[in-house]
């Protein structure tokens, strides 16, 4: 991707995920990265995001998988979710509200199960 295109708000975003019942451990071979709009207080930026829909981009990656890549979407009530090329949707479960910083935690809603990630990773692309 042509970075040049990005605005002063995207951010590179990185998620691994937490400890959780069945997974006591980190595993640095799954999670997320994003790259989104950021505004001055580290939550999602609408507006910029309503601009550039397209620059909005997520990386899914699990251990033996191939990787699937999606886009950052909102509903009209405001839910944020993902969205894959092979048309399967994750729920960014609560994303208006978060703080994206570094060693917050976001979940991620896949079918009906909520998963738990850690931000590992947040930076200027």
């Amino acid at each position: 991707m042509n970075t040049t295109q990005l605005t002063r708000r995207f951010r590179r975003v990185s998620l691994v995920p937490a400890r959780e019942r069945g997974h006591p451990y980190s595993d640095p071979d799954e999670g997320y990265d994003l790259l989104i709009p950021l505004d001055r207080d580290s939550r999602l930026d609408q507006a910029e995001w309503r601009t550039h829909p397209h620059l909005c981009r997520i990386r899914r990656f699990r251990a033996k998988n191939v990787a699937s890549y999606g886009q950052l979407q909102r509903k009209p009530d405001g839910q944020w979710y993902i969205e894959y090329s092979n048309g399967k949707t994750e729920v960014a479960f609560h994303w208006s509200d978060e703080h994206f910083v570094e060693e917050k935690y976001l979940s991620i809603k896949s079918g009906e199960t909520i998963h738990c990630y850690r931000i590992t990773l947040v930076e200027r692309p």
